[in-house]
Parts: structure tokens; sequence; C-alpha cells
């Protein structure tokens, strides 16, 4: 069973940047991520990676948010620069099921974490 501990979140100007990590204990998918929710938003699948390094991005942080892990491969990042408020959310870390053996950031997550909070304000 995988156990997700996200941290880094915290509140920051626009066009400042925040670094997420997740720590990752138990078994772990092949296809890590993270996503969003706002308050009366649907969820949003923020970034993947798979197994073997490739990454996925929504359109709507592409260039601006990188998603990582370290060689261990225990911990996941997610680099956010160039912040807007419309980034305000709780962001989750998520071991993510492949849809069709791919991995999207909007594929159902099948664990998260407790998530923390990125607040952008203008």
């Amino acid at each position: 069973q995988v156990q997700l501990v996200e941290s880094g979140g915290g509140s920051v100007q626009a066009g400042g940047s925040l670094s997420l990590s997740c720590a990752a204990s138990g078994y772990t998918n092949n296809c890590m991520g993270w996503f969003r929710q706002a308050p009366e938003k649907e969820r949003e699948g923020v970034a993947s990676m798979d197994f073997d390094g490739s990454t996925s991005y929504a359109d709507s942080v592409k260039g601006r948010f990188t998603i990582s892990k370290d060689n261990a491969k225990t911990t996941l990042y997610l680099q956010m620069n160039s912040l807007k408020p419309e980034d305000t959310a709780m962001y989750y870390c998520a071991a993510l099921a492949l849809r069709d053996g791919y991995c999207f950031p909007d594929n159902t997550p099948d664990a998260w974490g407790q998530g923390t909070l990125v607040t952008v304000s203008s």
C-alpha cells in the first residue's frame, strides 16, 4: 500500500515560485503525478511522470511547472514557477492508474496524500 506525504506549500505573490515535495513509501505505481483542487472546482491533473521518466503536463501549467523525482524514486517533486492567482488550490501527490498503458496527469488517482495548500496572491 502506497503512502504519500506532501510538503512545501505556502503563500506567494504572483510571479513567484514554490517547490512541492512528496515522500512516497510502500508500493508506488509506475505512473505518479500531481493534481490540484480549488474550492468549488473539479479536480485538475497537473503533471505526471511515467516509470521511464517521461513527463506530461496540463496545458494550464506547461512551461511553468516541472515534475521530477529523485534517483531512488522515493520523492516526487513539483517545481512551480511564474505562479498565477489561478494556481491557488490544494495540491495532491498521487499514484495514478495507467489508462490504456499511458500515464497522463488526468488519469484516475489510485492513492493520494493529504494535500498541501498553495495560495498565490495578485
